[in-house]
């Protein structure tokens, strides 16, 4: 499906929202779990050009959180995992285990 593509820095933060729980997936804790689950960082200007790009194509949804004084007053913004996102990120895993199983050479078992 032509345009459905991820690049890696997509998935990778696509992923890391999937595995956040909910409420709990925006900016700065995103990229946050990123640098502590993989010990990359990831810049905030290309974070944001990626939420964009998700959101862009249906996979994840925003919403704006309440003021708050830590913050000066401005409002975090929120994603979650759309249904059509949920579907995608059960291909992901389904591609990358038929492909880890064929290097391998042997069937991975899922918990």
């Amino acid at each position: 499906m032509k345009g459905d593509y991820l690049g890696e820095l997509e998935e990778l933060v696509f992923l890391t929202i999937s595995s956040l729980q909910q409420g709990d997936a925006y900016g700065v804790a995103i990229m946050n779990e990123i640098f502590e689950q993989t010990g990359r960082e990831v810049n905030i200007g290309a974070l944001h050009s990626v939420l964009k790009r998700l959101e862009s194509k249906g996979y994840l949804k925003s919403k704006m959180g309440g003021a708050t004084a830590e913050r000066g007053g401005r409002r975090k913004r929120y994603f979650v995992v759309t249904p059509l996102g949920k579907k995608v990120t059960d291909e992901i895993i389904s591609q990358k285990l038929q492909l880890y199983e064929r290097v391998l050479g042997t069937t991975i078992k899922i918990l």
